[in-house]
């Protein structure tokens, strides 16, 4: 289960999760499948009644459950899908643009331009975000925002793709610097 935590301004304590995605590898098959999880996706979580997905990481760090927010989204997850979690991996915005920028950035092809007056600054202002269709090439910061937009037609369900192609950018970048 990968979390990508929505920390902003340098806070401490409880955090929600912005992102969750489920992801399958067989090293035999030599191949990987990803699922998005929706953030506003209404589930029960164990222990704490029925609420959106994105709440249980919080739940678990606010309430200290036994390995916090992470075990916390991996039971709820496994709970609404019946499948084991074997591992999660936990990155906040400032990890993510540091995995990006340590591989030189990423190669993207933007299906269709966005301009987004609305895309969320750090510290719940706004920092508007514009990108051209075509073939991009993103640093860590503008391909944060790319994942996170939701300034599209399609909203979360864009957003998604936009993530699973951003991760499988990065999966595609590392396998190409050997």
């Amino acid at each position: 289960l990968m979390l990508g935590i929505d920390q902003r301004c340098d806070e401490e304590g409880p955090t929600h999760t912005d992102s969750m995605m489920l992801v399958t590898i067989d090293p035999v098959g030599l191949s990987a499948g990803v699922m998005s999880l929706p953030r506003d996706l209404w589930v029960e979580i164990p222990g704490f009644d029925i609420d959106r997905i994105n709440q249980a990481h919080y739940y678990g760090e606010s309430y200290e459950y036994p390995g916090g927010g992470p075990a916390l989204a991996v039971e709820t997850v496994e709970s609404f899908l019946g499948i084991q979690i074997d591992y999660f991996a936990a990155v906040n915005f400032d990890a993510f643009i540091e995995v990006v920028n340590e591989i030189g950035g990423i190669d993207i092809d933007v299906p269709e331009a966005i301009v987004d007056e609305w895309y969320p600054d750090r510290c719940y202002g706004y920092d508007p975000f514009e990108i051209d269709a075509g073939e991009q090439q993103l640093e860590g910061e503008m391909a944060l925002k790319y994942a996170r937009t939701r300034a599209t037609l399609g909203g979360d369900v864009d957003r998604a793709a936009r993530q699973q192609a951003v991760l499988l950018a990065v999966r595609d970048k590392i396998l190409s610097l050997d």
